[in-house]
């Protein structure tokens, strides 16, 4: 990994790290891909629409959601490839140089650990 990529994640990372940010990305991880209307998904999480409108800006800003305008909605999508990306940043070299495996969610569970020379 490089510094660069951390760095990326970092970002990322810290934009999650309000319970309301997070707990937006779950919403709209769970609506898939045609995401939720920002009215609906301030309904759900119990909170003003003004409040939640700069908790997505600032996941919009880390690449996390995107947006559109349908009439007078505006749509709000989990950028799924940007949050899988992460995942893999943290968790992909899951117990590489190990010839145990850390449980049986182990990304790499299928993968023989590399030979260490």
């Amino acid at each position: 990994m490089t510094h660069d990529s951390n760095h990326i994640a970092a970002k990322k990372l810290a934009a999650l790290g309000h319970p309301l940010r997070l707990a937006a990305i779950r919403q709209l991880a769970a609506a898939g891909p045609a995401g939720l209307a920002a009215g609906k998904l301030a309904e759900r999480l119990d909170t003003a629409p003004s409040a939640l409108t700069f908790h997505l800006q600032k996941l919009a800003v880390a690449g996390l959601v995107t947006s559109h305008r349908e009439g007078q909605f505006v749509y709000y999508q989990a950028e799924f490839n940007t949050l899988l990306a992460l995942t893999d940043h943290l968790v992909g070299a899951c117990c590489a140089e190990s010839d145990d495996r850390c449980g049986p969610k182990c990304p790499s569970a299928g993968a023989k650990a590399p030979d260490a020379d």
